[in-house]
């Protein structure tokens, strides 16, 4: 399925990111976003299963959400300088945004966070329903 998937904050309707990729596999999750020179503005990388993140040999700041199996936030974490580290006990997965994007959006923990597809249907924030609706 070659889908635009779009993360939309379900308490408030609104569009979190629109332009999110999907590391689902294990190389594609360490990879996570280690070269790159930073994040498109609207634009995530949801990594599943993850529990932890790390910015080493990164060149610039992120902001992370972890949620839950149920696709809720539990922990936000805006501004993560290169060289540090975060995580979250039994969280399921994590968004990583580009650095500002949690200032501009009303993304809180408790929050239900889900992908659309092309405009159409939920996919929820886990990596099997992930392998699933993407495959």
């Amino acid at each position: 399925m070659n889908a635009t998937l779009t993360l939309m904050n379900a308490r408030t309707g609104s569009v979190v990111a629109d332009a999110v990729e999907v590391a689902l596999t294990r190389n594609a999750r360490r990879r996570g976003l280690l070269g790159r020179s930073g994040l498109a503005p609207f634009s995530a990388l949801v990594l599943a299963p993850c529990a932890a993140v790390h910015t080493m040999f990164m060149r610039f700041a992120i902001d992370v959400i972890f949620v839950d199996g149920e696709g809720r936030a539990v922990r936000v974490v805006p501004g993560l300088s290169p060289w540090r580290a975060a995580m979250k006990a039994f969280a399921h997965a994590v968004i990583e945004l580009p650095a500002g994007t949690l200032a501009s959006r009303d993304v809180a923990v408790g929050d239900p966070l889900y992908l659309a597809a092309n405009g159409q249907g939920r996919i929820p924030v886990r990596a099997a329903a992930l392998r699933e609706q993407l495959s």
